[in-house]
C-alpha cells in the first residue's frame, strides 16, 4: 500500500439517509479496509447526525467514485486525508 487513505462521511438526518449511504458502501465494499460510525448516543437520546470513518486501499479512480456518490446524496458531507509513505 502506497497511501493511507482516510474518509471521513459526515451524515445529517442518519436515519432518513442510512440506506442510501450504506448502498454506497456495498458497491465498493472491496476498496473499503477499514470502517468506523460513531454518533452520540445514551438511554434518552440517539443522535440525528453521525459521522463514519473509512481507511481505503490505494485506487484513486475507485476513491474519487466513491466521494462522489457519497457526496451526491443530500445530508451527506465527505472530506478526506491523504498520508503518503515517502
Amino acid at each position: 500500500m502506497d497511501k493511507h487513505i482516510v474518509v471521513g462521511v459526515h451524515i445529517t438526518e442518519r436515519v432518513k439517509h442510512a440506506g442510501e449511504v450504506q448502498k454506497v458502501f456495498t458497491e465498493f465494499g472491496c476498496q473499503i479496509r477499514t470502517r468506523l460510525g460513531l454518533h452520540e448516543a445514551d438511554k434518552s437520546v440517539c443522535s440525528p447526525s453521525g459521522l463514519i470513518i473509512l481507511e481505503l486501499v490505494d485506487d484513486a479512480a475507485k476513491v474519487a467514485s466513491l466521494k462522489k456518490k457519497l457526496t451526491a446524496i443530500d445530508g451527506v458531507e465527505v472530506q478526506s486525508m491523504v498520508f503518503d509513505h515517502a
